[in-house]
């Protein structure tokens, strides 16, 4: 299927506001507010005997509104480690504070609260429902607590900020990849959390679609001031962030900025 970056306007020339749940223009980031802080992560699983030590101690902050990759080989542990950052999997040891609030040792349903309001996740498979419409997927974490206006308004006008206007009423098997991404990042968005994250966003896109994405997120922190966390094997994807987190066999190899100097190693 070809893939269309824009509907009425492309990603890159839609009008430069941010839309909040309620419609409301959202707040600029604070310059300096730690949004995530990883203190003394560690991970480990049994293995008959023994345990196997997926994630050694990893410590790092990131700040509002930035764009950081955890990067590394295959087997790692960048996944796990976003896992755990997105509330989706428990530290061994260690903390993760998300915008204040420590969510290390929470109830499931305390942390259900806290990933639906302070986090958006992006799959690599995009986990879109095949049986609703691209606008019915936008909706669905608004049902889920409490949020400001209408569900079926935030989705069209998150749907319109990632591009896809002309695309509503689409089934996930009429979009292509690239659109589909676009839906999960416009879901991502629905609740109006402070950070989205993202496993491999580009894994299942081609060089020219994973451009597109870079693009978009790009343009969405511009317009809406969240903070990008993206684990990935791809080198272009880790250049365009403001910093990289390189994990090599469960601890932090290096640090290195948006020109590569090394931070930290």
């Amino acid at each position: 299927m070809e893939e269309r970056v824009q509907g009425d306007k492309s990603a890159g020339q839609l009008e430069s506001h941010s839309v909040t749940a309620g419609g409301d223009e959202q707040k600029q980031p604070v310059p300096g507010k730690t949004i995530l802080q990883v203190e003394g992560v560690t991970r480990s699983l049994p293995l008959g005997h023994e345990r196997i030590e997926i994630l050694r101690g990893i410590s790092f902050g990131v700040q509002q509104g930035e764009f950081v990759a955890i990067v590394g080989p295959s087997g790692s542990g960048k996944s796990t480690l976003l896992g755990i950052i997105a509330g989706l999997d428990n530290p061994t040891s260690g903390r993760v504070i998300i915008d204040g609030v420590d969510v290390t040792r929470m109830s499931e349903g305390k942390l259900a609260a806290v990933r639906n309001q302070k986090i958006g996740m992006v799959f690599q498979a995009f986990n879109l429902i095949p049986t609703l419409t691209a606008q019915e997927n936008v909706e669905i974490p608004l049902y889920v607590g409490k949020h400001k206006g209408s569900p079926a308004s935030r989705a069209r006008e998150l749907l319109e900020l990632v591009g896809l206007s002309h695309r509503l009423n689409h089934r996930p098997t009429q979009l292509s990849g690239g659109e589909q991404q676009r839906v999960a990042i416009a879901r991502a968005l629905a609740t109006d959390p402070p950070i989205v994250i993202a496993d491999e966003p580009t894994g299942n896109l081609d060089a020219a679609n994973g451009e597109k994405l870079l693009q978009l997120i790009a343009y969405l922190r511009h317009t809406t001031g969240k903070t990008f966390i993206i684990a990935t094997h791809d080198a272009t994807v880790a250049n365009h962030a403001d910093r990289s987190i390189r994990i090599v066999d469960g601890r932090i190899a290096a640090i290195e900025g948006l020109r590569g100097e090394a931070i930290r190693s």
